[in-house]
């Protein structure tokens, strides 16, 4: 796949905004929508994406849509440190296959990291349903108590 083709209507995570498939939400307002990974590099990986922009990445979406996801990643981010009390988070977006990305819907990766742990390589193993639905409550509860954009 390039950089330039078009945006996958059935892709999993517009499947995941009309409902089609489940997820554990973290967050979601008019404009995203932030969820766990379901094969986490980290305990308490999160992917934020915007709910009405067909953008497959960085480079195709308009400025207001992705002014609103920033938003929304940087709140998301704060609950999750806030949450999980990481040494650190990494905040990523892979754009084009040669870039890393495999769903071709504009997501950022809200990832906490340990001293000592590992980067773990994403995609390797499914975490368990139990594990994500005691992870999606402890963030979301945190999500109310953080400010975004600011």
């Amino acid at each position: 796949m390039s950089l330039t083709d078009s945006y996958d209507r059935d892709n999993i995570f517009a499947r995941i905004l009309r409902g089609e498939v489940p997820c554990y939400r973290i967050y979601e307002d008019d404009h995203t929508l932030a969820f766990l990974d379901l094969f986490p590099q980290s305990r308490g990986h999160t992917l934020v994406i915007p709910k009405h922009a067909a953008a497959r990445n960085i480079l195709d979406i308009a400025a207001d849509d992705l002014k609103h996801l920033i938003v929304s990643t940087q709140r998301v981010a704060r609950a999750v440190v806030a949450a999980l009390q990481p040494g650190g988070v990494q905040i990523f977006q892979l754009s084009g296959t040669a870039g890393g990305q495999t769903v071709f819907h504009i997501h950022f990766h809200v990832i906490p990291r340990w001293p000592g742990e590992p980067f773990a390589l994403h995609g390797r193993q499914r975490a368990a349903d139990h594990d994500l639905s005691e992870m999606a409550s402890l963030i979301s509860a945190h999500v109310g108590a953080v400010q975004g954009g600011g």
